[in-house]
């Protein structure tokens, strides 16, 4: 086995994990959906796991506080249907909300569709393993080392390096 699979099979001790959405990004793509069409609680649930890929699902504990929050704001309200479920649709003041922030919907759109092509399509798998190896070597040299500013600002660079490589390809 290459040492470049050996470090991408090494456990951490410790597991961090990265959120998947920064402050107010999940209540964005909710309302983005919602402006799609009018939804369900489910459906939105559905809708994100998705968009988001690699077998993510947003728990209700998660959507429906989101929900409330939107219907505070007034970006949507709610209509109940014939089986008393809660359907959640944009407001006037939602699509201008909505317009203000159409960029940033933009941006969580694409970052979430390059993570699926990285995670579901086979020719990025070498890819998807080297990054997860430069991950796994940063955490070991920094949880193992007393790294020095020198080295901190070398590592740095040889990442930054490597960026702008790969931005030249």
């Amino acid at each position: 086995m290459p040492n470049s699979d050996l470090i991408a099979d090494i456990e951490s001790p410790v597991k961090t994990r990265k959120r998947l959405f920064e402050t107010g990004q999940m209540k964005l793509l909710a309302l983005h959906l919602i402006s799609l069409a009018p939804k369900y609680g489910y459906d939105i649930i559905k809708d994100i796991g998705e968009i988001v890929g690699g077998g993510y699902c947003p728990s209700t504990g998660t959507i429906y506080p989101t929900l409330n929050y939107l219907e505070e704001q007034q970006f949507v309200c709610v209509e109940l249907s014939e089986d008393e479920r809660k359907q959640y649709c944009i407001t006037a003041l939602g699509l201008q909300h909505l317009q203000v922030e159409q960029r940033s919907v933009e941006k969580i759109l694409l970052r979430f569709d390059t993570r699926k092509q990285i995670q579901n399509n086979e020719q990025y798998l070498d890819i998807k393993r080297a990054m997860e190896n430069l991950k796994a070597s940063l955490k070991l040299k920094i949880q193992h080392s007393e790294l020095s500013a020198e080295q901190i600002r070398v590592i740095a660079e040889q990442i930054d390096q490597a960026a702008v490589n790969i931005a030249r390809l």
